[in-house]
């Protein structure tokens, strides 16, 4: 938790982008694994969180945007509670150290929404994305729940996203520090990692460093042989030479804020060359992005940028064919990397995400493409300073995308398909990093920057 002046600055800023009616807050509650009593760990709503920094389960709240009132919603323990849990604080006592000063049972959010519906008065509310919510949506306003996402409130999302886009310094420090836990769990796995080693052991010790220094990953780990599968969560693998890692992990802090880094490394400990001149390519885009990023350009740019130099370099191993530049157009070069150069990244490792891409990585300017690669570019509108965006380029081979592409003949022009039968069980390539765009250009976050070059890493997991 912040300081009390953080939360009542946001929610100040907040109220001065939306006119009229109630800002509707709904926390999260616990969810069961397999029965009522064993539960997942908990995580708090972000937006909630990042408003009213409260993380317990079970609260709620609601802002009028006329009256400036601000009400959290939420139940004091009774007996039963302090019999499994030990005592715990009011909620007016929780709520005074976000600087709200009136709080009611939960009990009581129904009256308060339901007077301000009855009076015509607009209940603003994000979109949902647990069921449990959607439930309390649908008894408190009526809303069918396939049209919940429809009729969430835009001006809401709008004034949401536009401030936790820019990140403050403590949440700067938060994911820095998020960043030097995803830093450990990585470099502690490659030094750890050993030919004949299950996937799996390298996924239990990240995971426990997470939890050890934090709260928990903050998403499950992607840690696998066979990367061309972007997000490839099957872990029963052996490590086995010649064979290519990769390992997309980050952690989550105990106040919500996330890191993201993606490393790919060999099995054996060695490069072939083939996987060396696939990797350089790889690592060259990332470093070219990072440089590149700055106030005043656009991701979007920032992705084409990227993609020229993998397209060249694919280019130069003849792999792809023709002019660079209409390569790029063409969208040939995503055959390689069918995704986004990177995303915005805080309280969630995919920032705000539950409230809309098109939201978040865009706006009325800046339109999403929809050429297949770039139109899952996550992030494309223009970088201001504040923001906090993941830089993961990566070349995959994806047998049956290829084989797809070679039958209907996608970007024939520019592609060997003949050449690339010789990688077919390469696997997959991908480089991330987390950067804060600053006053005239970015930065990496994290004490210490991930081995990057080939020669860094054979150097590390050499010794």
């Amino acid at each position: 938790m912040f300081s009390k002046d953080v939360y009542v600055n946001r929610r100040s800023a907040l109220k001065s982008k939306i006119d009229k009616g109630i800002l509707l807050f709904l926390g999260n509650s616990d969810a069961s694994v397999n029965y009522p009593g064993n539960q997942y760990r908990f995580r708090q709503d972000s937006n909630f969180n990042y408003f009213f920094g409260l993380t317990d389960p079970d609260l709620a709240a609601i802002i009028d945007l006329e009256s400036g009132e601000e009400i959290i919603f939420g139940n004091d323990v009774d007996i039963d509670d302090i019999i499994w849990m030990g005592p715990q604080p009011l909620i007016s006592e929780k709520a005074q150290k976000v600087g709200v000063t009136k709080t009611y049972p939960l009990a009581h959010l129904d009256e308060f929404v339901g007077k301000a519906a009855s009076q015509g008065r607009k209940v603003h509310f994000l979109p949902p994305y647990r069921y449990h919510n959607m439930i309390q949506l649908h008894r408190l306003l009526g809303i069918p729940f396939d049209q919940m996402k429809s009729s969430a409130s835009v001006e809401f999302i709008k004034g949401v996203v536009s401030l936790r886009l820019i990140k403050e310094e403590c949440e700067v420090a938060e994911i820095e520090k998020a960043c030097n836990i995803g830093y450990k769990m990585h470099y502690t796995a490659m030094k750890t990692m050993k030919l004949g080693m299950v996937e799996q052991e390298l996924v239990g010790i990240m995971e426990g460093i997470s939890i050890s220094e934090g709260l928990m990953p903050s998403f499950p780990i992607i840690l696998s042989q066979n990367g061309e599968t972007l997000h490839n969560h099957s872990h029963h693998q052996i490590l086995t030479e010649g064979r290519l890692l990769v390992i997309d992990a980050g952690a989550e802090t105990n106040t919500n804020y996330t890191s993201d880094f993606t490393r790919t490394l060999p099995s054996s400990g060695k490069f072939t060359q083939q996987q060396k001149e696939i990797y350089s390519i790889v690592s060259a885009a990332n470093n070219l992005a990072v440089d590149m990023a700055r106030p005043g350009i656009t991701y979007s740019s920032v992705h084409q940028a990227a993609s020229r130099v993998m397209a060249q370099g694919l280019a130069d191993l003849g792999l792809l064919k023709g002019d660079v530049d209409e390569i790029v157009a063409a969208g040939a070069h995503s055959l390689f990397m069918p995704h986004g150069l990177g995303h915005n990244m805080g309280m969630d490792v995919h920032d705000m995400e539950d409230l809309g891409e098109n939201y978040v990585g865009y706006d009325d300017t800046y339109k999403r493409s929809t050429q297949f690669g770039l139109g899952s570019l996550r992030m494309g509108k223009m970088l201001e300073k504040g923001h906090v965006v993941t830089v993961e380029p990566g070349i995959y081979f994806i047998p049956a995308l290829i084989e797809q592409w070679k039958r209907e003949g996608t970007n024939a022009q520019f592609i060997n398909f003949g050449a690339l039968e010789q990688y077919y069980t390469f696997g997959g390539i991908r480089l991330e990093d987390d950067i804060l765009i600053t006053d005239n250009g970015s930065r990496l976050l994290g004490d210490k920057r991930l081995p990057i070059t080939v020669e860094d890493v054979e150097r590390e997991m050499e010794n």
